[in-house]
């Protein structure tokens, strides 16, 4: 297998934007090098099979959603209200949903894997890890709630963000920043005094 880092990075993005556009079926190792702009044949030179070039999808989709270092040191600041978690939840839905092709890969991702035991361990663990950082991350910011609280606003904002990107007058914008706005003070307790 060829080791071009870059290249296979490139690569591995030109399968995201494939599965995204044409889903688990339309990728192939020709559509991921017509993607890329490089010669017939590219692909097969960097990925063992397809489920090699699927699972480094699954991971690389995670490695792009992650907020950059400054964007995470920015969400450590302000206060640490029910309003600011509202604003920082209503923040992430708008970065991950921003990076439509890459959500929309994952979900054909999580398709996938009901089918491919490898796939299913990779993207269990990063999205494992995921929910395990944002959970660290809320705590350690001193932002109210709990662990629980956190992982039922990652499960409830995952939906909206499938929502926004799949049907997304089911509930427009407006709407759907001011659900966060009642999920986050639902389920969080009252700002102390």
């Amino acid at each position: 297998m060829r080791q071009n880092l870059a290249r296979r990075a490139a690569l591995v993005d030109a399968a995201i934007e494939v599965l995204a556009r044409d889903g688990a079926r339309g990728l192939t190792f020709r559509a991921v090098d017509a993607e890329a702009d490089v010669p017939k044949g590219t692909a097969s030179n960097y990925f063992s099979n397809r489920d090699d070039l699927l699972n480094q999808a699954g991971g690389r989709i995670y490695e792009r959603m992650r907020p950059d270092d400054a964007t995470m040191e920015a969400m450590l600041t302000g206060p640490t209200t029910r309003a600011r978690t509202a604003e920082l939840v209503r923040e992430v839905v708008e970065r991950v949903a921003a990076f439509r092709t890459g959500y929309l890969a994952l979900l054909e991702l999580r398709l996938e894997a009901t089918r491919r035991p490898e796939l299913r361990a990779v993207l269990t663990a990063r999205v494992g890890e995921d929910v395990d950082a944002n959970v660290q991350h809320h705590l350690a910011s001193g932002l109210p709630g709990d662990s629980d609280a956190v992982r039922m606003i990652y499960l409830a904002t995952n939906w909206l963000v499938v929502e926004r990107l799949t049907l997304p007058d089911v509930f427009p914008e407006k709407q759907a920043g001011d659900l966060i706005t009642q999920l986050v003070e639902r389920l969080l307790p009252p700002d102390a005094a």
